[in-house]
């Protein structure tokens, strides 16, 4: 069944989150996961979410999910998104 890392990213630092981007797609597409949101517009309809930038990633499963974000080619991204930015992710099983 397919999972899905949804974040919500508040950038602090622009020029180096510019490096992040940069480095991620490629271990991302290693792992088996693509881009479904990738920033954008977020158009708010109820509530007051907070959202400022929203990235969904698709893997196969939960599992492929995990393999990816728990991976050392990510580690360094992950500590460097640490320092360039406050976020809340989240992996979210799909509907089968």
């Amino acid at each position: 069944m397919a999972a899905y890392l949804v974040g919500n990213i508040t950038v602090t630092d622009p020029v180096r989150y510019e490096e992040y981007r940069a480095r991620v797609p490629s271990v991302i597409a290693q792992y088996g996961g693509r881009y479904l949101v990738r920033g954008g517009a977020v158009h708010g309809l109820e509530g007051q979410p907070g959202w400022d930038r929203c990235v969904i990633l698709e893997f196969d499963s939960l599992d492929a999910a995990r393999r990816f974000y728990d991976s050392p080619e990510y580690a360094p991204l992950l500590k460097l998104r640490g320092e360039v930015s406050v976020s809340h992710i989240a992996f979210v099983e799909g509907f089968a």
